[in-house]
């Protein structure tokens, strides 16, 4: 071939052609299936670990026949058609659940249905982590080996808000099991290995890269998901991520699917997030998160500015819980946290989910900016608890038009008083300016202001009548300002930062 390539090229007098396909035949091959098949050791990582992969098989009783309600994994958005092979795997699970009949068929008496997930072991004795929607409101939980071993599971601990559980087997002889890698040093592009145990057909093992990492999928108050093009398919849910080094740095836990199946966008809970869990839940048997006390926003460029904050970074303080620990500390509403344990705060989601992983009743240190300048806060951490009722929102009736004091940012603004208090249902507890009507073509339309909140504060000084807003706004303007820092009360009392232009 290198022959007749070159004397090709000197045939029809192009000594360069002749240069390049000499050269081209000089390289090693390099064939298709090399780089299809990804690094080499990916079948001896799978041939270590795969027998520390488990079949997660759960029973309920239902009603009429029904279906669990818990989907063996979460998809994004919901509601999305089957895949191509729908009518296959409706057969498939309805053999396997013991289906058979007319799912419309009336007045059924209740009975028992299976749905299946994965999970894997982390401790020799009999410790199962996987997903809390695979094994939400089972009636009977059995974890099977890959060997067809079955064993019965309890359930030692859950956490809603990641997504995790901790089961307990008994087994009669010690167990494969796994350890967890950092889920800190994962990189972009680096591959991992997605093993699970799907429809209980034994394991089943997928590669691909890293594509994100710290993705919010708004499924809770701590996402940070490790983004993966590994196929998680369903029944993957609560099967392990690892690196080539066999070490679990993550649990497969959602996918982005419009079929049902893997498109090349699953997520899976970082490694360093389940352990935290995990090891509270084995610890004392629940999550036990820290706790700060503050109502917090993210700084967005206009807020920034208004701060004098370069670059816009940190997590906003918007309000401070009368009983929480920030407020003997001397954090204050306006407060910017830029550090908190010696960990940057880059940005307002950052903040929940390093103060909910420090250890309750610590002593730790806070760095925030006021008023442009940099100051240390000491903070003994509290304990945050779940089980507290939120409180309902109440959304005002629009009220009719009342005679307003004056206009300004956009905003027709009144001084408080019974009456408005009475019309807006505005607690007793706030103070300042109420806003009874918005112009629709003003920048405070577009930020979702509404009648019936109250201006507290602007630039963090008080206001208590419509000329103190005035007043403040002429003087942003002759300091050359571009925007007003507004410090806005819901008529129940929550506040917000909005920054406004005032020119």
């Amino acid at each position: 071939m290198a022959r007749l390539l070159t004397a090709f090229a000197h045939a029809i007098r192009q000594p360069a052609l002749a240069a390049i396909a000499a050269a081209a035949i000089a390289l090693p091959a390099l064939s298709t299936p090399t780089f299809a098949r990804g690094p080499e050791n990916i079948a001896d990582v799978a041939e270590k670990v795969i027998d520390a992969v488990v079949n997660i098989s759960t029973s309920q009783k239902v009603e009429g026949g029904g279906r669990p309600s818990a989907a063996p994994t979460p998809q994004l958005p919901p509601g999305s058609p089957g895949s191509p092979f729908e009518e296959f795997f409706e057969e498939f699970f309805k053999n396997r659940r013991g289906q058979g009949g007319d799912d419309q068929t009336p007045n059924r008496s209740p009975r028992r249905v299976n749905s299946l997930g994965s999970g894997f072991i982390i401790d020799a004795a009999g410790v199962v982590i996987t997903n809390n929607h695979v094994i939400a409101e089972a009636d009977e939980i059995t974890v099977i080996l890959t060997d067809g071993t079955r064993l019965k599971a309890e359930v030692v601990g859950r956490d809603t808000k990641t997504d995790l559980a901790v089961l307990k087997v008994k087994p009669t002889k010690p167990l494969k099991a796994v350890k967890f890698g950092d889920s800190d040093k994962v990189r972009l592009g680096e591959w991992v290995i997605a093993i699970g145990n799907p429809f209980s057909l034994g394991g089943s093992v997928t590669a691909g890269i890293v594509s994100a990492r710290n993705r919010d999928i708004r499924s809770g108050p701590y996402d940070n998901y490790i983004q993966t093009d590994a196929a998680i398919n369903r029944g993957n849910s609560g099967g392990p991520l690892f690196n080539l080094d066999g070490d679990v740095i993550g649990v497969n836990t959602a996918i982005i699917s419009p079929s049902g199946g893997s498109v090349g966008i699953g997520f899976a809970v970082p490694s360093k997030v389940v352990q935290t869990v995990t090891s509270s839940i084995q610890q004392f048997g629940e999550i036990r998160r820290g706790w700060l006390g503050v109502k917090i926003q993210q700084v967005t460029d206009e807020i920034a500015e208004s701060l004098n904050l370069k670059p816009a970074r940190g997590a906003l303080v918007a309000g401070i819980d009368d009983k929480g620990p920030a407020k003997p500390a001397g954090i204050e509403a306006g407060d910017v946290i830029i550090e908190f344990d010696g960990k940057e705060i880059k940005e307002m989601r950052d903040l929940p989910r390093i103060v909910a992983d420090t250890a309750v009743n610590k002593d730790v240190e806070v760095i925030i900016i006021r008023k442009g300048k940099e100051e240390k806060k000491t903070v003994r951490l509290g304990r945050l608890e779940d089980d507290k009722p939120e409180k309902a929102s109440v959304t005002p009736k629009a009220p009719e038009e009342k005679t307003v004091v004056q206009k300004s940012l956009g905003l027709q603004l009144s001084g408080m008083n019974d009456d408005l208090r009475k019309k807006y249902k505005i607690k007793d507890s706030i103070k300042g300016v109420v806003i009874t009507g918005i112009d629709a073509a003003s920048a405070a339309a577009d930020k979702r202001l509404a009648a019936g909140s109250t201006i507290v504060a602007i630039e963090q000084e008080k206001v208590t009548a419509p000329a103190d807003v005035q007043r403040r706004v002429d003087g942003l303007k002759k300091a050359g300002k571009k925007t007003a820092l507004l410090l806005v009360a819901t008529a129940e009392g929550d506040m917000q930062f909005v920054a406004l232009p005032v020119e």
